[in-house]
């Protein structure tokens, strides 16, 4: 199996001018923990997680994280700390993203997406074509992907 065969098509994005606002908004409103980061066009240009939103304030705790992003997003409301972080430098999802993305393609095979994942500690590979934005594997699809075709996640020399 291809990443074609188990990807999202419909991903949700941000703009590399959406504010941390906007972020953790459309993060909190698609229970997603990150997102591409996408040019008008679809080009690809990064990804922005909550961990990317929350790291310029220190925070670790995963429960806190996930409690700050739901209050930000649906209530305005700032947490301690917060409104030096958005009224400094560092206020757009350009300023925040990961530029250095591991992407794949409609024919990467769905076992070297999972091995991608497991090297490079991340929950999502976005699907290019000529660097534009077609699709997303996250954890979620390969559980998926593990439930209804446990072989492809097999490499092809075990």
């Amino acid at each position: 199996m291809n990443a074609a065969d188990i990807m999202t098509h419909f991903v949700v994005t941000v703009l590399p001018t959406a504010t941390v606002r906007e972020v953790a908004t459309t993060l909190a409103e698609h229970a997603i923990s990150g997102v591409p980061v996408c040019e008008t066009d679809g080009t690809l240009v990064g990804v922005i997680s909550e961990g990317d939103l929350i790291r310029p304030l220190g925070r670790g705790d995963e429960r806190r994280r996930d409690e700050w992003l739901d209050l930000f997003a649906h209530t305005g409301a700032e947490a301690p700390g917060f409104a030096g972080f958005v009224d400094g430098e560092l206020k757009y999802a350009g300023q925040l993203m990961r530029v250095e993305v591991i992407t794949g393609v409609e024919t990467t095979r769905v076992a070297d997406i999972a091995d991608s994942m497991t090297t490079h500690h991340i929950k999502r590979v976005p699907i290019v074509r000529d660097g534009k934005l077609i699709g997303i594997v996250t954890r979620a699809d390969l559980v998926k992907t593990l439930v209804r075709h446990p072989e492809a996640l097999h490499n092809a020399s075990d």
